[in-house]
């Protein structure tokens, strides 16, 4: 059986627009992703790791263990052996509390490609694929997360165009969230259920296409 480590923040981990709820797995676009591959007869398993607010390399001044560069060394090493490793950060890069644009966002993804490639996995395990997924765009932050993302539809334009960059520079797969889906309109940040599913069906075809499994 192949594993597949999902690196994400909390569009991934599935938080309905609006509220703390959290959406079931098979509803998740990771678990929409098994279960496509799986209907494909892969043995494959997927294993999500996406906490809310993470960022690509900065931290949040409020909650501990945001920054998504600590710790995912140790991470790669736990989870081995992996055939792949999905990265879909980003958006949280673009809060409030700091003043990124896209091209520096992008250079987080980039960093994280490196420690995932450098991670100190045992002898004979292989060092898995990346694929970088673009997360949509925001569009203007409503609800109860409007303040913390005040401004971030003016940060984060051309996000997707610097991450494909990054994937070709550092020769990863590439999936552009933008292909299937835009955020949510009910906070302009996250996925309703219905895109979670677009997401996850598109990105199991992107994969399939690859014949890595």
């Amino acid at each position: 059986m192949d594993q597949i480590l999902v690196y994400a923040d909390s569009l991934t981990w599935g938080i309905i627009p609006n509220t703390r709820n959290r959406l079931p797995f098979d509803k998740r676009w990771p678990g929409v992703f098994e279960n496509v591959l799986k209907d494909e007869g892969k043995k494959i398993r997927v294993i999500e790791n996406c906490l809310n607010g993470r960022r690509t390399v900065w931290s949040d001044p409020f909650k501990n263990g945001r920054d998504g560069s600590k710790g995912l060394s140790e991470l790669i090493e736990i989870c081995s052996p992996l055939k792949l490793v999905i990265l879909m950060l980003g958006t949280n890069d673009f809060q409030c509390t700091h003043d990124n644009n896209a091209w520096m966002s992008a250079q987080g993804t980039a960093k994280l490609v490196q420690i995932i490639r450098q991670s100190p996995i045992e002898p004979g395990m292989p060092v898995p694929e990346i694929m970088i997924v673009a997360p949509p765009e925001i569009i203007e932050p409503k609800g109860v997360i409007a303040d913390k993302f005040e401004g971030a539809e003016k940060r984060c334009p051309g996000l997707s165009m610097e991450l494909e960059k990054v994937a070709k520079e550092h020769s990863t797969m590439f999936f552009d969230t933008a292909r299937v889906t835009g955020a949510s309109i009910v906070d302009g940040i996250h996925l309703d259920a219905d895109q979670h599913w677009l997401l996850g069906e598109a990105v199991a075809r992107t994969v399939l296409k690859r014949k890595m499994f």
